[in-house]
């Protein structure tokens, strides 16, 4: 860091009965009172027009200056330098030293190489062309900010920070320490290691988190503006700024929500009013191309909104940013703090489902197919033309696989967090399908999570009454679990009876025409088969990746349908024990007594399975 003394005489200032004054062999003749210190000095000194504007006493003069920018430090640096004693300036001091030479008119229209003369020469020269010195300079600016916008000093410093933003820092003048830490991320041949690049690249990040955000918007929006900087190192640096003034928001708002007095709650006021402020400044410094910064940060932020009540326009920005890369996220990430006054729930559900609303909104598949030429019969030399043209729907094929990938991710992403959400006894069941429903059915390859969800929020909510847990079973498709998702389901007490026997009759449909073994079906499965024209000669495909549609009750068995058939869904009416009457297909086909044998199964779910085993069992032996 460099410095600059002016002066040559010791220091002769001594204080005496709460007086600064200066040995001398001439008697002091002026008092000037600054900051509520007085010193006693000699009228010789250059404040000939101040003593001229005051008025005069018996004894001494006294000279008020209650509004001295720097205070009494800044007061005794200016008085130093008039007696010729040593000063010593650099970048911790420099900007009190301007404005209290600005105040004092301390100019060369007084005298000769005079203060402001000297204060701008090592400005200039020293200050801005130093990395660490205009940093530190900027810094100091906060404690003057009017006079330091009117000199100039603080545009001057940030547009030397920018130069130097956008200049390798190989080429900046940095402090000896950062030197040594930069040439370290720098190969002997003048080349960037790539193990230390990017750190190399980001250099400056660090030094500028320590600005206020004040002076840090208005340097970030300098480098910005430059074009040089690649987006991803802005959001690398906005990250590193977020980490170093927002740490454990929610940890100093539950603490400040603990105050009583009416002085600590204005405190708490102010603390969350600067953290506003700052979270929504981060927020519009944001680059706008997607992967420029994590959607774990994103969330985060959106955390910090939520706790700090940040703006509705910042948080809807930072919800169609993470929407961007939702499969990114994580499900902890997702978990934001509800602090809403009209909503008990743990977890703000509202504002996850903006997010998945958004991002289903995005990427729209384009063409599976190349549109065909008009003149398709030409069997011509391909042209350099018709090469692009195949190159960029090949290019645009890949981005529909991947939309299609994310979409899969995204559906895993929410089915684990309908997981943590389940167990918030507060939980709207509308709030919990909502947010089920959204993700398209051909992104669950399976089941199993959904299912997990479900089972979690009966278990947390045991007053659903009948209707409200038909409706929670809907959005699960039986045919897309597991095996031992199917065992569980087949036991789990708490689901509607009905999903307990479609749980039953698809898992018995589909372990009987394993291994194309569907001679030894039992009849009666056999003619429920029939009635649906399939073919239990021929091994039918993955129960668990059919597509789903549903009956009028939304109870589906789509899965035993052939696509060619117009009979309608079977439907199942039960009581909260008992099966009602089994409405079968217009084709005629009535309830046998093996159906009804079938149907007729105990109420506890344990006993139903084993006896659907028995009957599976005693049909084989028959045959």
């Amino acid at each position: 860091m460099k410095f600059m003394k002016l002066g040559s005489r010791p220091d002769t200032f001594y204080t005496a009965e709460s007086v600064r004054t200066v040995s001398s062999e001439v008697s002091s003749d002026l008092i000037i009172e600054v900051k509520g210190c007085k010193y006693l000095l000699h009228k010789c000194l250059r404040l000939q027009r101040i003593c001229c504007e005051s008025p005069e006493t018996s004894q001494h003069q006294i000279i008020q200056l209650p509004d001295f920018p720097g205070g009494i430090e800044a007061f005794e640096l200016c008085a130093k330098f008039c007696y010729g004693i040593t000063i010593t300036l650099s970048a911790y001091n420099i900007v009190a030293a301007q404005c209290a030479a600005e105040y004092l008119q301390m100019t060369e229209d007084v005298e000769k190489g005079n203060l402001i003369y000297k204060l701008e020469v090592f400005f200039n020269s020293c200050i801005l062309q130093g990395w660490r010195d205009s940093i530190v300079t900027l810094q100091s600016t906060k404690a003057f900010p009017l006079w330091s916008e009117d000199l100039g000093i603080t545009s001057r410093c940030i547009e030397s920070i920018a130069s130097k933003v956008l200049t390798h820092p190989s080429k900046v003048s940095l402090s000896h320490s950062h030197s040594r830490r930069v040439r370290d991320d720098i190969s002997c041949n003048g080349a960037d290691s790539q193990r230390h690049k990017s750190t190399t690249k980001g250099w400056w990040a660090e030094d500028m988190a320590e600005l206020g955000i004040d002076l840090y918007w208005r340097a970030m929006i300098a480098i910005k503006s430059g074009g040089k900087i690649p987006s991803n190192l802005i959001g690398q640096a906005l990250q590193i700024y977020a980490s170093r003034w927002l740490p454990n928001i929610s940890r100093q708002v539950k603490a400040n929500q603990g105050a009583t007095s009416d002085s600590d709650s204005e405190s708490t006021g102010e603390i969350s009013s600067k953290h506003r402020l700052l979270l929504e400044s981060i927020v519009s410094l944001l680059p706008s191309d997607k992967g420029d910064v994590s959607c774990s940060f994103l969330l985060k932020l959106l955390k910090a909104a939520n706790i700090l009540n940040a703006s509705s326009s910042s948080k809807m920005e930072l919800a169609r940013r993470v929407a961007l890369q939702l499969e990114e996220a994580r499900v902890s990430d997702l978990l934001i703090p509800s602090l809403s006054y009209s909503s008990d729930t743990l977890y703000d559900v509202d504002i996850v489902l903006t997010i998945l609303e958004e991002f289903m909104l995005q990427g729209q598949s384009p063409p599976t197919s190349p549109p065909r030429s008009r003149l398709g019969f030409e069997r011509r030399r391909r042209s350099r033309s018709a090469e692009n043209i195949d190159f960029e729907f090949q290019e645009s094929r890949r981005s529909s696989s991947a939309s299609h990938s994310s979409k899969l991710k995204v559906a895993k992403i929410m089915d684990g967090y309908l997981q943590e959400i389940a167990r918030d006894i507060n939980l709207p069941l509308s709030k919990f399908i909502a947010i089920a429903e959204k993700i398209p059915d051909f992104s669950r390859l399976d089941h199993d999570d959904l299912y997990r969800a479900i089972d979690i929020y009966l278990k947390a909510h045991p007053d659903l009454n009948k209707s409200e847990r038909k409706k929670l079973c809907r959005i699960l498709d039986c045919k897309k679990l597991s095996v031992e998702a199917c065992m569980h389901a087949a036991q789990n007490e708490k689901l509607p009876l009905r999903v307990v026997v479609q749980v039953l009759f698809f898992e018995q449909a589909r372990a009987a025409m394993a291994g194309g073994k569907v001679a030894e079906l039992p009849s009666n499965i056999k003619a429920l088969l029939a009635a649906h024209n399939i073919d239990p000669s021929r091994p039918p495909g993955t129960l668990s990746t059919t597509t789903s549609i549903r009956g009028d009750d939304q109870w589906s068995v789509s899965g035993l349908k052939s696509p060619k058939s117009r009979t309608s869904t079977l439907r199942m009416k039960l009581a909260e024990d008992d099966f009602d009457e089994y409405d079968m297909n217009p084709d005629g086909l009535g309830r046998s007594s093996k159906f009804k044998a079938f149907c007729a199964l105990p109420t506890g779910p344990k006993k139903m399975f084993s006896k659907l085993l028995s009957i599976n069992r005693s049909g084989s032996e028959k045959n």
